[in-house]
């Protein structure tokens, strides 16, 4: 096809299962990262979103602005009880992109208190996010929640060294956050509510600020690293209706580096 048979080709329109229109959906993480790209792709879907991070949304706002989105932001802590509930609370939601996590604790932290908090951001805050939403969607009849994880979840980590301070713990809490998935989908499917996750491989973004990938030395058969938007796109499309009969999946996502 030539460009001008391109310029000249009429846009096909969103497949139905596709289209977010009219439909609310909350993201945490929303700030940077896979958050940000899956709350970008979301609102080219049609989504009213409601975004979620500790950091001010600004960068994120601009750019969905710039696509004539419809958006609200809520800056907050997800370690604070209030503050999940408050997100709850703007629901019901047809979908929720959990995408928020740390990887770290803050450094002044003791390690029993710095586990703790981890746990809290990484486990608990998911978990309660997940069955408040879970239950405004039954209600409706119909959502969708996906659970970001991590192939470290999976695998127990790439680092085989005790360089990174609560590493074990991170990738501990990821491995919960699957089991959660399969807890959470078979309980909530009764409703029609489908939830999944996803596990993402060595992926670019602020959460691993500092790491480097080398491809020397980390496995990577595709020889980088994954993009932001590389696990964005399949976040989003099983935020919709192109899922619904797919369900406690925990989707790999990275590169071939960890094949099950």
């Amino acid at each position: 096809m030539t460009p001008a048979e391109t310029r000249d080709r009429k846009s096909l329109p969103l497949p139905d299962r596709l289209s977010m229109v009219g439909r609310r959906v909350l993201v945490t993480g929303a700030a940077s990262g896979m958050g940000q790209s899956t709350a970008l792709i979301m609102a080219e879907l049609g989504a009213e979103l409601v975004l979620a991070d500790i950091q001010a949304m600004a960068d994120t706002g601009s750019m969905l602005d710039q696509r004539g989105a419809s958006y609200e932001c809520m800056q907050g802590d997800l370690a604070d009880d209030r503050f999940v509930d408050a997100l709850i609370m703007k629901g019901p939601f047809f979908s929720l992109a959990h995408c928020a996590a740390i990887f770290r604790p803050s450094q002044d932290m003791s390690p029993v208190d710095g586990f703790d908090h981890l746990m809290h951001v990484n486990v608990r805050a998911p978990f309660r996010l997940a069955q408040g939403c879970i239950d405004g969607m039954a209600k409706q009849g119909e959502g969708y929640v996906v659970l970001v994880g991590s192939a470290a979840g999976q695998n127990g980590g790439i680092m085989t060294d005790n360089s990174e301070r609560y590493y074990a713990e991170y990738a501990a809490s990821k491995g919960a956050l699957h089991t959660l998935v399969k807890w959470l989908a078979r309980r909530a499917v009764k409703s029609n509510v489908i939830v999944n996750g996803i596990a993402p491989g060595l992926v670019v973004t602020p959460l691993n600020k500092g790491i480097d990938f080398d491809p020397k030395v980390m496995f990577m058969p595709l020889g980088r690293a994954g993009r932001a938007d590389e696990l964005g796109w399949p976040i989003a499309v099983m935020c919709t209706p192109a899922a619904s009969f797919i369900a406690g999946v925990v989707l790999d996502v990275n590169g071939g580096s960890y094949v099950p």
